[in-house]
């Protein structure tokens, strides 16, 4: 098990050196990526009322109230939090996994060229980092997390359990799992998968870079997941292939 403090520092030092049009929380709340994601999305982006009612229908779920939350990390989240935590852990979740299904026109991807990044699906298990958001500042935080991941409906948040290294559950938190009845859902052959990684790019950068930078930051954690290895190997052989 790894643990770490975070806060304004931390979640600043995830972010690295992306795009101009970097994800950062300067503009998420600024309302820019909303922006950016509209002019992709138009009247599919939610409103932010329609935001707000699905952060307080999940809280109304949370299963131990009073005490703050955990959020599950398993792709971008991990090197990018963009929110202030008190603690972090690696930990796993049983009966969901890492996938490339998410289609995004934007971001990674342009309307013309989309790029793919990551959703949970159903199946295996999954490891990665859950962040403690504690009780005075939840629901800030949260709101900026809702901004980032819930603009167009494309993932469902759950409330799932956490593993710790030697198995045993020592919380329940949010982890965003792909909608399967979402326009964005894509369920791809190998061959298109790493077709779109290797080449699609937005405003946030490349899916490339989001490929590697989930790798390494799974790596920095020791955690080692096949699927990311392989495709990141893959992309960089057809990326140096393609010259």
């Amino acid at each position: 098990m790894a643990e770490s403090t975070g806060g304004p520092e931390a979640a600043a030092e995830g972010e690295g050196p992306l795009a101009p049009h970097a994800l950062t929380r300067e503009r998420l709340l600024s309302g820019a990526v909303n922006e950016m994601v509209r002019a992709a999305f138009g009247s599919r982006v939610l409103s932010d009322e329609e935001r707000e009612a699905s952060l307080h229908r999940t809280l109304a779920e949370r299963p131990d109230r009073g005490n703050g939350a955990w959020l599950f990390a398993y792709g971008s989240l991990i090197w990018n939090p963009t929110i202030h935590y008190a603690e972090s852990r690696v930990a796993t979740v049983e009966g969901w996994q890492r996938a490339f299904c998410l289609s995004t026109p934007v971001g990674r991807g342009t309307p013309e060229h989309p790029g793919l990044v990551l959703a949970l699906d159903r199946g295996g298990r999954c490891t990665g980092v859950a962040f403690r958001i504690e009780e005075a500042v939840l629901v800030e935080e949260l709101s900026i997390v809702w901004r980032r991941e819930m603009l167009t409906g494309a993932y469902i948040p759950h409330w799932v359990p956490l593993h710790d290294a030697s198995g045993a559950v020592f919380g329940q938190g949010i982890a965003f799992a792909i909608n399967h009845a979402g326009p964005q859902y894509a369920d791809l052959p190998e061959d298109e998968v790493l077709r779109r990684l290797a080449t699609a790019r937005g405003q946030l950068g490349s899916a490339a870079e989001y490929l590697f930078q989930t790798r390494d930051g799974l790596q920095g954690l020791g955690i080692r997941d096949p699927l990311i290895d392989h495709l990141a190997q893959a992309v960089t052989a057809l990326q140096r292939e393609e010259g």
